[in-house]
């Protein structure tokens, strides 16, 4: 079966974004890749003050996920921060984790929905980080074997 792995965009900041994301998931980078470390391309020269800009990360999520994602070098233009984007949504799995996985990923961020028992019968967040990133956390009991 395939998988599905969410790619950010940032425009200069991936590798604090990176760092925070490493602080709330732990874990270690299986890959860390910066614009000075490729080939240069003549049609597409990165700036000399781009080069230490993340190319490239990847950030391994339990089992079978990955969190990737890259700055956008100048050429390619800015990204609109406070646009709507797609939430990444992230199952917990138990109420702990998502307690924990909301609070430090929030931090500094805008809570657009207090964590807590939803309508739907799960334990529910929503939010936007502090670079713009918007997530959901979720624990479903229903689907995790766990009663809390």
């Amino acid at each position: 079966m395939a998988s599905i792995n969410p790619y950010l965009h940032f425009n200069g900041n991936a590798e604090e974004a990176f760092q925070f994301y490493q602080s709330a998931f732990g874990g270690e980078f299986a890959a860390l890749v910066r614009f000075k470390d490729m080939p240069g391309d003549p049609n597409y020269p990165i700036p000399e003050d781009e080069g230490n800009k993340i190319m490239h990360v990847a950030l391994p999520i339990g089992k079978h996920n990955v969190l990737m994602g890259s700055d956008t070098p100048s050429f390619l233009g800015v990204h609109n921060e406070n646009e709507t984007r797609s939430k990444i949504s992230i199952s917990a799995e138990s109420k702990a984790e998502a307690d924990t996985l909301f609070h430090s990923l929030s931090s500094g961020g805008n809570v657009e929905m207090p964590i807590g028992d939803s309508p739907w019968g799960s334990y529910f967040g929503m939010f936007r980080d502090r670079f713009g990133i918007e997530w959901m956390i979720d624990f479903d009991p229903k689907y995790q074997g766990e009663r809390s």
